[in-house]
């Protein structure tokens, strides 16, 4: 339901608008929304049968793991952590171990991987749910820490400030520099979205998995940041692109590897799996317009221009700097588009400059929060799920905790 009411304010408030500007004599308005209406049906169209081969084949290699009883292995690892904050689900069900893939190819910055292998889980998840069409527990914890998802590195967003630094003509610039602000800022968001969910559902948190896989998460990030700081910028970048492919490639070969060793059909068990992605992706198509189109509305009538110029008169009036305000817009779309908010990012990186506070900041807010109205819209609807319970509050709070996490980092390190 509250997304239903967030659906239809996105329409109402971006009409109210649109009248308003057409009454001080904005005559082409109208024409500008309902171009944007019908652009985004088109765009989100083509994202769906975009997602068809990587699903297809992200599918098929996770089907292939799990005959080859890879994906069981990883799910008995993480078992004590999942066990502890998802008690619904039995120890070495695949839906752990393709929450786990899902996890880990967040982290590495590869939402092509992650995106398919989410609806897995999703799907996985919802042979365990009582009711069909209401969120479990486990979902919406699921859905939450995905949203909240940590980014251990943030490849494409240093990838862009790289080639940018370049047009821009700096020479020596360090666009990996927001690789420790970023990793902190992301696992704040998480923590907050895992207390979040866990408060509601009454988890406790103060146990020895879950503390472990902190402790053990920030020991990562300390090594991780150390092996790579010590490196020169493009040599630093060189590494994190290594990093994130040998992971996904060894992974794949190693499912291959194992499904041959213990002599199953692995060719048709790619198939098998590889088929149930062009279902899944045709199913999504619906949602995914849904949303789209109405955050288009918002957008192209500027109620979101309007938001950012409220805060930053209600953050002026108490007396605190405003140079953050800029960058806000990429945290404030980020929740409802990922391509709308790199194309923010980009905005304020040509602006500001890569190398200013500001593009640093967006950099940051960028690679740092998840577009929680598209996950919450593709996942659920991905499984027939028309009541997400306390989903969508749970992930709005980790996102604006986050993102505020993200305004301090950068003060932090950069101010």
């Amino acid at each position: 339901m509250v997304l239903n009411f967030i659906w239809i304010g996105f329409f109402l408030i971006g009409f109210a608008v649109a009248l308003a500007r057409l009454v001080q004599g904005d005559l082409t308005i109208f024409t500008q929304v309902l171009s944007g209406i019908f652009d985004t049906a088109k765009t989100g169209f083509d994202i769906s049968l975009g997602l068809v081969g990587v699903m297809s084949l992200w599918l098929g290699l996770m089907k292939v793991g799990e005959n080859a009883g890879v994906i069981q292995l990883f799910a008995r690892a993480m078992g004590p952590f999942f066990g502890r904050i998802f008690p619904e689900v039995p120890r070495g069900h695949p839906a752990g171990g393709s929450m786990v893939m899902n996890f880990s190819a967040n982290m590495l910055g590869l939402d092509n991987a992650a995106t398919p292998l989410g609806l897995k889980a999703m799907k996985e998840l919802q042979e365990l749910n009582p009711q069909k069409d209401t969120a479990s527990n486990a979902m919406v914890m699921f859905l939450v820490l995905n949203t909240a998802g940590i980014t251990l590195i943030p490849t494409t967003v240093i990838a862009i400030r790289q080639a940018m630094a370049v047009d821009q003509g700096l020479v020596g610039f360090n666009a990996a520099d927001i690789f420790l602000p970023t990793l902190i800022a992301t696992f704040i968001s998480f923590m907050s979205g895992l207390i979040a969910v866990a408060w509601v559902q009454r988890i406790n948190l103060f146990s020895a998995p879950v503390l472990v896989f902190v402790g053990g998460f920030i020991g990562i990030m300390a090594a991780v940041f150390g092996w790579l700081h010590s490196y020169p910028p493009e040599v630093m970048s060189q590494y994190i692109g290594v990093l994130g492919s040998g992971v996904i490639l060894t992974i794949i070969v190693m499912f291959i590897a194992v499904g041959a060793w213990r002599r199953i059909n692995v060719y048709e068990s790619f198939v098998e799996g590889a088929k149930e992605g062009f279902g899944v992706a045709v199913q999504i198509i619906p949602y995914l317009i849904a949303i789209l189109v109405a955050i288009s509305v918002f957008r192209t009538t500027g109620c979101m221009e309007f938001v950012v110029r409220g805060i930053a008169a209600g953050v002026g009036a108490l007396g605190l700097p405003t140079d953050f305000v800029p960058a806000l817009p990429v945290g404030l779309m980020k929740t409802l588009s990922g391509s709308g908010a790199r194309g923010l990012m980009v905005d304020v990186l040509k602006t500001y400059g890569v190398d200013s506070f500001e593009g640093k900041l967006a950099a940051i807010i960028q690679g740092s929060t998840e577009t929680t109205f598209y996950v919450l819209a593709v996942y659920f609807g991905s499984v027939n799920i028309k009541k997400t319970r306390y989903a969508l509050t749970c992930g709005l709070l980790a996102d604006v905790v986050g993102l505020v996490g993200a305004i301090l980092v950068g003060y932090w390190f950069f101010k």
